[in-house]
């Protein structure tokens, strides 16, 4: 404890906190130094010098370490707790059946919905949203629109946006990066890998940063098989981005080896998905970047930008459903919206802290 404690910390000592220092404050030294900062460099490709301290605010559950023992206690095997404590919800056929619930509400309730269709524009005259280009097949077709609700890339989106009035502030824009990741799927031949639903690896010797294996909390039953999701950050121009399936799967099974999870039981099928803008990253200084950026979105009349892409926010699934309601309840029976509603809903999502 005593040679922990004549460290230095990253940072300043004083004046305007720091990423590090925020979580070395609530967190402590050792936990932050051997676990934290290894892996958020791993996720984010940042040192903590180069993370905004907006970055611990939003995204760190445990703020203190009071709080994170007792998280730790509670997941120890034998350990008594109270009911449902530490327990959540999984959909019984996976992640994905929240949205194909969503899409058949929408659908039953008179919705179009159109699937493998390139957006390409957003037309906007005299200060508002007129209509959406997409193509189809390579057939362009134009959408009539007077509300354009938007979920992609809020730097995206700006750059769909066709106006007749001031541009975007494109080199503000280039200031708002994204971190680019791979999920590389393994399926074995065996009942369970391990009994706990996921690991995390702050080992820069070990390339993924997290592995799950969603059959242990969930209630799908699959005797002799079980599958693996590894989570590999990456730049978009970078070697792990265009690596094929087998490659991929062979750096999972290495890293697993060498973290002491071997032998991994022989693998049934490889199969990876490739996710440009996974993260927002949170570089020194990046809320100007965003505030110009979303101030400008904000000035077109029935354009609006939402969700965990369209805010810029590291959120969770229940953070942005909550903001999707939000903006539903913006809206009056007669289609009329109200900005001010929408403004203090905003305002409230400031106080999301992602939970890992």
């Amino acid at each position: 404890m005593l040679a922990d404690a004549a460290r230095k910390p990253f940072g300043r000592p004083h004046g305007e906190p720091t990423f590090a220092s925020i979580l070395e404050r609530g967190l402590g030294r050792t936990i932050c130094r051997d676990f934290y900062f290894p892996y958020a460099k791993k996720i984010w490709g940042l040192a903590p010098t180069a993370i905004d301290p907006e970055q611990a605010r939003r995204r760190v559950g445990s703020s203190s370490i009071g709080k994170l023992i007792s998280r730790v206690l509670r997941a120890l095997p034998g350990v008594p707790r109270r009911p449902g404590a530490g327990q959540f919800f999984y959909p019984r056929r996976g992640y994905g059946q929240i949205s194909d619930a969503l899409h058949r509400a929408a659908v039953d309730a008179g919705v179009a919905v159109h699937l493998d269709t390139q957006v390409t524009g957003v037309v906007v005259e005299s200060g508002r949203v007129r209509s959406v280009e997409v193509q189809v097949g390579g057939v362009t077709r134009v959408l009539p629109a007077a509300y354009v609700l938007s979920t992609i890339p809020i730097t995206v989106l700006a750059r769909l946006v066709r106006t007749d009035g001031l541009p975007p502030p494109a080199d503000t824009a280039r200031q708002l990066q994204q971190r680019s990741m791979v999920l590389v799927y393994l399926t074995l031949d065996a009942d369970q890998f391990t009994e706990f639903d996921a690991h995390y690896f702050p080992e820069t010797s070990i390339r993924i940063t997290r592995l799950s294996e969603p059959k242990n909390y969930s209630l799908t039953s699959a005797p002799g098989r079980t599958v693996l999701c590894a989570e590999l950050p990456c730049e978009l121009d970078g070697p792990e981005w265009s690596m094929t399936d087998e490659a991929l799967g062979a750096l999972v099974v290495k890293d697993l080896t060498e973290a002491g999870l071997g032998p991994v039981p022989a693998v049934r099928h490889i199969e990876a998905r490739r996710l440009p803008h996974a993260y927002p990253l949170y570089t020194r200084g990046y809320r100007d970047a965003f505030d110009a950026i979303d101030s400008w979105i904000g000035g077109i009349d029935g354009l609006i930008t939402f969700g965990r892409q369209g805010l810029f926010a590291h959120d969770n699934t229940h953070h942005t459903m909550a903001m999707a309601y939000a903006l539903v309840d913006a809206f009056g029976a007669d289609g009329s919206f109200d900005r001010g509603a929408w403004a203090r809903a905003r305002r409230s999502f400031e106080d999301h802290v992602v939970e890992d």
